[in-house]
């Protein structure tokens, strides 16, 4: 059974999401607002649906919150990375990238 396309919006939500450097990350809805369309939601669900490719760990809601799933991985992975951190939270001040 061939694997099912990528619809175009998730294929640029992914590519934005491979392009964030290690030691930074982006919220789901800077991502939506770099793309200039859909939200948080929108790329939250490609992230679950085809994210696993990419850095998926750099991808953490807007209050520096690392994604809840994995049983503790995108922390593990985040640290790894070097990412400032303030406890078990991303350091938004720091660490947020701009996609550019």
């Amino acid at each position: 059974m061939p694997a099912a396309e990528i619809p175009d919006y998730a294929q640029r939500v992914l590519d934005v999401v491979d392009s964030i450097p290690r030691g930074r990350v982006m919220a789901y809805g800077d991502i939506a607002e770099f793309l200039g369309e859909g939200g948080p939601r929108q790329v939250g669900r490609v992230m679950s649906m085809w994210g696993g490719g990419v850095p998926w760990h750099r991808v953490v809601h807007a209050d520096g919150t690392p994604a809840p799933c994995h049983d503790g991985a995108a922390l593990r992975l985040l640290r790894a990375d070097r990412t400032p951190m303030r406890g078990d939270r991303v350091d938004m001040k720091s660490a947020r990238w701009d996609g550019r």
